[in-house]
């Protein structure tokens, strides 16, 4: 078996975290603990190190209309520092990745891609470059990655910051510097909070003093606000509560995004690009199934490949689930056929071989819209940060409307 990969930070985590193995690296699966981690993020604030993420930069005259073939989103729509969402599919229509986009500068361009898709992405964009005037570089060793997160992340990066964060719109981006370091940060996330998403560099995993130099000085602005270093368990957790997909789970060669209810990355008007005539058919026909939530109205725990049953039928298994630790409900999501998908629907989650009952509901379960107000269950109510009693008693009302 070959070594564990290493980021960055590797003797950060090895000194303050639990270590697991995930997608080929050495990661820290917490550091105080799932749930402390989880609730800085949702109250406060907390930082990631992700540079497990593949990243490249794709540049040249051809760089945006390759992009924009082998992307389901339009990329002729991103002006320079902007971002987006969108997903690489195969020639079926099945989701390959999801990943996000960055306009540094015209024919230039910042692709960030899951972690356990490292090489296949990066092989599969050079296969697919060979017919445009493009340049494909992977530069994951040499750009650190990191996700500040939470309500207070904007004041924590902005004591640091020498440019102003606070006119920076969600999937916007802008250069600025912290510790004399170059740094290109993205308002953008995987939680279901406010953030960013900084970028160190022109640094190496041989020489990571620039990725140290920026950790640190986070970790020190954000003192005041009760910051903690995140590990994959509470990422894991807080993207689950946000309703958002985690490749390998909930989005797979044998998922489309139609499917996957991300129909909104898939532009049919750009012109042609990869799996176009699949989705398109799987439009006009109809996708057949559906990623669904599913709330426990019981105890339980839902995990990965557990049934979903209805009317005594298996219709489908869990892709994602964990016990909530903002809502104290379990959660979960699966896919279910199209008629079996509406809110409200009574399902059974087969648990250590007990069926506990469950409902389906509208996602995401939890993201925060603005400063007083979130959705919850898909719905807009209001709650201010840190009143989270009101939720658990808004949740309730929502079950027995």
């Amino acid at each position: 078996m070959s070594a564990l990969k290493k980021t960055h930070l590797f003797s950060f985590h090895q000194a303050n975290g639990k270590l697991t193995e995930f997608a080929g690296f050495s990661m820290p699966v917490w550091y105080k603990g799932i749930i402390v981690e989880h609730m800085a993020v949702r109250e406060s604030v907390g930082i990631f190190d992700v540079s497990h993420m593949g990243r490249c930069l794709v540049s040249g005259p051809q760089a945006e209309s390759f992009l924009n073939y082998v992307t389901t989103n339009d990329v002729s729509s991103l002006n320079p520092l902007s971002a987006q969402y969108t997903t690489f599919c195969n020639h079926n229509g099945g989701v390959k990745d999801d990943l996000v986009i960055s306009k540094l500068e015209d024919n230039l361009y910042l692709v960030v891609y899951n972690a356990s898709n490292r090489e296949k992405d990066y092989g599969w964009l050079k296969d697919n470059s060979e017919k445009f005037d493009v340049k494909v570089e992977d530069v994951s060793d040499n750009i650190a990655m990191f996700a500040v997160q939470g309500p207070k992340a904007e004041s924590v990066l902005q004591r640091i910051s020498t440019q102003d964060l606070s006119t920076l719109r969600r999937f916007k981006c802008l250069w600025t510097e912290i510790e004399e370091c170059k740094v290109f940060v993205s308002r953008t996330g995987y939680t279901g909070e406010d953030g960013f998403e900084v970028f160190v560099w022109d640094t190496s995993l041989q020489d990571p003093q620039k990725a140290f130099k920026v950790w640190n000085s986070i970790l020190s602005a954000g003192k005041s606000e009760g910051i903690e270093p995140c590990g994959l368990g509470a990422r894991d957790t807080l993207r689950l509560e946000a309703g958002m997909c985690l490749y390998g789970n909930d989005l797979t060669e044998e998922t489309t995004p139609l499917e996957a209810g991300l129909s909104f990355v898939v532009k049919f008007d750009k012109g042609d690009f990869i799996g176009k005539e699949a989705l398109l058919k799987q439009k006009r026909e109809g996708i057949k199934r559906k990623r669904v939530g599913i709330r426990l109205l019981e105890r339980g725990i839902p995990r990965p490949g557990q049934e979903v049953i209805v009317d005594g039928e298996v219709l489908g298994q869990v892709t994602s689930g964990t016990f909530s630790p903002l809502l104290k409900v379990g959660i979960a999501m699966a896919y279910l056929p199209i008629e079996y998908s509406k809110e409200g629907t009574e399902v059974k989650v087969k648990i250590r071989g007990r069926l506990v009952d469950g409902t389906v509901v509208k996602l995401p379960f939890y993201r925060r819209l603005s400063e007083n107000t979130v959705y919850l269950m898909g719905k807009k109510v209001s709650c201010p940060v840190g009143d989270w009693e009101t939720l658990r008693l808004r949740l309730k009302t929502i079950e027995n409307a």
